[in-house]
């Protein structure tokens, strides 16, 4: 059995723990730099029952700029290596082959690529030699871009036809389709209310016969019915997460775990028949 059989096998939503290592993240940014406080805030999340723990060393918020690979690696590596020591399923958020080989190589399981294999030519080559799991989003440009191009005609058709590309791009690379999970990318060349028809397409978007993973948690998307900036949507943000699990999401993406978890239970107990 490989290490994606239990992970993708059908089950309850997974919660899927964010642990930014990075001094410019949007509601999080500069808290956990230091390898020992991420490292912390990683047990911490799988403590509460987070499935992953996500670490991402590149801020992907509108208008960031990007980081040079060697400066994302010594974010990334020393925190994925001491949470693989302690028990941690670890993901490793990024665009970048180099870095995904080196983490998986030190043990993360799944590499949660924002770009869909989009910003680096290799990536979907090297994942398919390292026989992980892969995460493809929808993703139409860099963050420094990315808002330029939130024009759809349909949002729901585009982003479901533009995933079914990436996903076969990935199986023609050689990725297994087994090991293989999309997500819509809410807010990525999205604006809130394009995210949020994203959303109410779930139906279309599960469709594509997937593993999903969604992004929701602190999404500039919510200022709409939980203003007050990032930290204020925490609220929003689990109430997205039992709406997800109670339609077959594989997994939610968050910047807390326990009250997630909490709400994938009742969303499961809610379906028990």
């Amino acid at each position: 059995m490989t290490a994606a059989a239990p992970l993708l096998a059908p089950g309850p939503t997974r919660v899927v723990g964010i642990l930014n290592v990075t001094p410019d993240s949007f509601s999080d940014g500069g808290r956990y730099t230091d390898v020992e406080a991420a490292v912390a805030q990683g047990l911490a999340l799988a403590a509460e029952g987070a499935a992953l723990v996500d670490v991402g060393g590149e801020s992907t918020r509108p208008g960031a700029a990007r980081v040079d690979a060697e400066t994302e690696l010594e974010r990334v590596l020393p925190v994925v290596t001491r949470l693989v020591e302690g028990g941690v399923g670890v993901s490793v958020d990024t665009m970048r082959a180099e870095v995904a080989a080196r983490c998986v190589e030190a043990g993360a399981v799944v590499v949660n690529d924002v770009s869909g294999g989009l910003a680096d030519p290799d990536m979907l080559s090297t994942v398919a030699d390292l026989g992980c799991v892969y995460v493809a989003m929808h993703w139409r440009g860099h963050s420094s871009t990315m808002t330029q191009h939130a024009t759809y005609d349909d949002v729901v058709a585009e982003v479901v036809s533009e995933l079914m590309g990436r996903v076969r791009a990935a199986v023609g690379a050689g990725i297994d389709p087994e090991h293989l999970v999309i997500d819509p990318g809410l807010g990525f060349a999205k604006t809130p209310d394009q995210s949020w028809e994203v959303l109410r397409g779930v139906e279309a978007i599960h469709g594509i016969g997937l593993p999903v993973l969604w992004g929701a948690s602190r999404k500039r998307m919510l200022d709409s019915v939980a203003p007050g900036g990032p930290l204020a949507r925490d609220d929003a943000s689990v109430a997205i997460t039992a709406w997800l699990a109670s339609r077959g999401a594989w997994g939610v993406r968050t910047h807390t775990a326990a009250p997630h978890v909490a709400a994938v239970a009742v969303a499961t107990k809610l379906e028990q028949r």
